[in-house]
């Protein structure tokens, strides 16, 4: 009967130290999940306690077309994330970029949104409790997408200028971790706004 040598047994159940670029990430996923669980919360506990208009049936238009572009935008940042893990950059700039205009799709597409809804509707945030709670949550969620957008342009000059090699994978590993999340948040908001909300 063949014996283990005793030092393989010792490297197979070795500990290793998890990234901290992916521990902070996570950190920051759970603060910011539960800020959003509170904005949540908060447009169900008021949505249908309003005394005058407009309600959400009234005016909301549900958002297929900017939520197809942020919910695929996550496809095509793993994308670029297999891309970069294979030393692929032509490849990883490309799905970068689709990613970056992808988010830029939908904060336009948001942006018509809210457009429609003041100058047309009269929605404001002071307008009722319906106005205040959903300009608060979905505003909330953009003012994520616009801040995943800017650190991803970095990203991409840093990428354009040859500075972004092979090596800095797992750094754009977290990054994409917070887009993923950014693009999860929004089914839940999509849900509670546009679904269950009307």
């Amino acid at each position: 009967m063949a014996t283990v040598p005793l030092e393989h047994v010792a490297n197979e159940g070795e500990w290793k130290m998890p990234s901290r670029g992916i521990v902070a990430m996570a950190s920051l996923i759970a603060a910011e999940a539960s800020i959003f669980t509170i904005f949540v919360v908060a447009y169900l506990y008021y949505v249908g306690q309003d005394v005058r208009g407009p309600t959400p049936k009234d005016v909301l238009e549900i958002p297929y077309f900017g939520t197809v572009c942020l919910l695929s935008s996550s496809g095509f940042i793993m994308l670029a994330e297999r891309a970069i893990e294979h030393g692929r950059m032509a490849a990883f700039r490309l799905w970068w970029i689709v990613t970056i205009l992808l988010g830029a799709i939908f904060l336009v597409d948001t942006g018509m949104e809210w457009y429609e809804l003041i100058v047309h509707d009269h929605l404001t945030i002071h307008t009722n409790l319906f106005g205040t709670t959903f300009y608060s949550l979905v505003g909330l969620h953009a003012s994520h997408v616009v801040i995943g957008l800017l650190m991803m342009g970095v990203v991409l000059l840093f990428a354009l200028t040859g500075h972004l090699r092979e090596e800095h994978a797992a750094r754009v590993k977290v990054l994409a971790l917070y887009w993923h999340f950014v693009d999860a948040v929004w089914v839940v908001v999509f849900t509670v706004v546009y679904v269950v909300g009307r």
